[in-house]
């Protein structure tokens, strides 16, 4: 069973940093792009950030630009979303995805999505 599995999430006081992992269990990553998406209550899922199967190009939201920086292991078979100078309004469930493109405009190309992280953001 092909499956992904986001970890990493947790309470974190504003200016604080996060480190998220999505880990592949059934299928490997290697040929598939990677996005992560956010949901915040009462709000539409929106891509923050994707990366290519190489690794070689990435994508960001303009609003998490300089914040948040993404990569990947393709040896854990895990991509990476590290958060840096977290704001409240970062506050979101974190949801990572595969697929054969790297869009964060669109979701619907993606192909796998894990079950999502929460990500809270409180003094």
């Amino acid at each position: 069973q092909r499956q992904l599995v986001e970890s990493g999430g947790g309470l974190v006081q504003p200016g604080g940093s996060l480190r998220l992992s999505c880990a592949a269990s059934g299928f490997t990553l290697d040929y598939y792009a990677i996005g992560w998406f956010r949901q915040a209550p009462g709000k539409e899922r929106e891509g923050v950030s994707c990366i290519t199967s190489s690794g070689g190009s990435t994508k960001y939201a303009g609003s998490v630009k300089g914040r948040f920086t993404i990569s990947r292991d393709n040896a854990k078979n895990t991509v990476y979303l590290l958060m840096n100078s977290l704001k409240s309004e970062d506050a979101a469930v974190y949801h990572c995805a595969a697929g054969p493109f790297c869009f964060i405009a669109t979701m619907k190309d993606y192909d796998y999505w894990g079950q999502g992280t929460q990500v809270t953001v409180s003094s």
